[in-house]
C-alpha cells in the first residue's frame, strides 16, 4: 500500500510549526505491586525515531495513546502520566502531560505548544467514545493536529476514533516509521518471501489460527504447529489425546486443513504430558499418538524442538506467532525457548525471521534475544489480521499517494 509516510510530510517542509498530531501505542505493561513503574518500555522506545523527527523538524507534538481497558470510564490505573515521565526521561526534555484527551483545559494547553514541544494527552479510553468511532470524539482529537501520524501498528486493527475517525477531519494523515517497519517486513513475509518460506504457529485454539493457517497455506512451504491446538489436529488423526485441550467443534475443521495442505502441516512427534495443568504437575515425555488417557498435554517435546529447529535452519524466511506450548508455566516452556534459540540461529544464517507480536514476542524477548531476530512485532492481534490477509483499518485511512 502506496501510503503518505512522515518523511514525505519532513520533505516538504510539513512538520515545522505544525500541531501534529499522533497516534502512538504506549498500552505498557504495569507493575501490579509497585504503582505507575513500567514493565516494558519497548512499545515507547519504538517510537521514539517518530517522536525525535517530529522535534527536529520543529513540529509540535501531540501525542494520543490507550492503556489497559478502562471501559470508557476515568480509572487512575489506567493514567498515562507515569509513561510521560517515563518518555521525558528518554528524550531528556520536558514532556506535558494533559489530565484530559479533550476539553477547554486540554485545547488551552495545545495551543500554548512552542515548536519542538511534546504534549501527552490522557488516556483515550477512559471515553466510550473512542472505541465506538464516534464522529464528535474524532473531530475533537482532530482539532488538535494540523497533520496526523500513525505510528501505532498494535492499534492499526482497530477502527477507532483515533485510528480513523480523525483521518476525516484531517486532510495529512501518514505513516510514522514504526508503522512503516512493522509493515515492510510483514508485507515482505505475505506478498515476496524468499523460499524456503516456514511458517511457525502456536496458540492453544485452532479457531483463533483459521484465517492465518488459510492464508499462509498458499505462501508457506511448510507450517509448523505447536501450542494446545496441536491436540485437535492429533484427534483429527484419531489420535487420543487424553485429558488434552480439544476444540471438539474443530475437528472437521482441522482434518480438512490436514486434508488440503498435504504434507505442508507438521504436527509433533513427541509431547510433554503432565497429570495436571499446573506447574509444579509431574511430567514424562510420550509419542504423540499415544498419550495416556488421564494426561494433559502442556508442551512440544525434545524429538519434535529437534525436527522444529532443522526445518527452522534449511528456511530462508520464517514468521512465528504463537507460543509451543502452556508458556506461562516455567517447567513447560522448554519448546517455546528452544524456538526462539532457533530462530536466532537462522537469523545468523541469513534468514529474515519476524515474530508476530504478543506471547511469541515476550518469549523471545524473556530469552533476550529479541536484537537476535529480523523484526518482532508490537502488535499481537494486527499482526494476525495481517498474517491472514486483512486490511488494517488503521492503515486504509492513511492518505494515498
Amino acid at each position: 500500500m502506496k501510503k503518505l509516510t512522515i518523511d514525505d510530510l519532513a520533505a516538504s517542509n510539513g512538520l515545522k510549526s505544525k500541531r501534529v498530531l499522533v497516534r502512538v501505542d504506549f498500552n505498557v505493561p504495569m507493575s501490579k505491586e509497585e504503582e505507575g513503574r513500567i514493565t516494558d518500555d519497548k512499545r515507547i522506545t519504538e517510537s521514539l525515531p517518530t517522536i525525535k523527527k517530529i522535534i527536529s523538524c520543529g513540529g509540535r507534538c501531540i501525542l494520543i495513546s490507550h492503556l489497559g481497558r478502562p471501559k470508557g470510564e476515568v480509572n487512575l490505573k489506567y493514567s498515562l502520566r507515569p509513561v510521560a515521565r517515563h518518555l521525558a526521561m528518554l528524550l531528556n526534555q520536558s514532556v506535558y502531560f494533559a489530565d484530559n484527551c479533550i476539553g477547554e483545559e486540554t485545547t488551552k494547553m495545545v495551543n500554548q505548544l512552542k515548536d519542538g514541544d511534546v504534549l501527552l494527552l490522557e488516556n483515550l479510553r477512559f471515553h466510550k467514545e473512542e472505541e465506538k468511532n464516534d464522529e464528535v470524539f474524532s473531530k475533537q482529537l482532530a482539532s488538535y493536529g494540523d497533520v496526523y501520524i500513525n505510528d501505532a501498528f498494535g492499534s492499526a486493527h482497530r477502527a477507532h476514533a483515533s485510528t480513523v475517525g480523525v483521518t476525516k477531519f484531517i486532510s495529512k494523515c501518514a505513516a510514522g516509521y514504526l508503522m512503516q517497519k512493522e509493515l515492510e517486513y510483514l508485507s515482505k513475509v505475505i506478498t515476496n518471501p524468499e523460499h524456503p518460506f516456514l511458517a511457525i504457529l502456536g496458540g492453544s485454539k485452532i479457531s483463533g489460527k483459521i484465517d492465518v493457517i488459510n492464508n499462509l497455506s498458499t505462501k508457506a512451504d511448510r507450517i509448523l504447529i505447536g501450542g494446545g491446538m496441536i491436540f485437535t489436529f492429533y484427534k483429527a488423526k484419531g489420535y487420543n489425546i487424553g485429558k488434552s485441550l480439544l476444540e471438539e467443534d474443530r475437528i472437521d475443521l482441522a482434518k480438512d486443513l490436514l486434508k488440503q495442505s498435504g504434507d505442508k502441516i507438521m504436527l509433533p512427534s513427541d509431547v510433554v504430558v503432565a497429570d495436571k495443568f499446573e506447574n509444579d504437575s509431574p511430567k514424562t515425555t510420550v509419542p504423540g499418538n499415544e498419550i495416556p488417557p488421564d494426561k494433559i498435554g502442556m508442551d512440544i517435546g525434545d524429538k519434535t524442538i529437534a525436527l522444529y529447529r532443522t526445518e527452522i535452519l534449511k528456511s530462508k524466511t520464517i514468521v512465528w506467532n504463537g507460543p509451543m506450548g502452556v508458556f506461562e508455566f516455567d517447567n513447560f516452556a522448554k519448546g517455546t525457548f528452544e524456538i526462539a534459540k532457533a530462530l536466532a540461529d537462522a537469523t545468523k544464517n541469513g534468514a529474515v525471521t519476524v515474530i508476530g507480536g504478543g506471547d511469541s514476542a515476550a518469549a523471545v524477548s524473556e530469552a533476550g534475544l529479541e536484537n537476535k531476530v529480523t523484526h518482532v512485532s508490537t502488535g499481537g492481534g494486527a499482526s494476525l489480521e495481517f498474517l491472514e490477509g486483512k486490511t488494517l483499518p488503521g492503515v486504509e485511512a492513511l492518505t494515498n499517494v
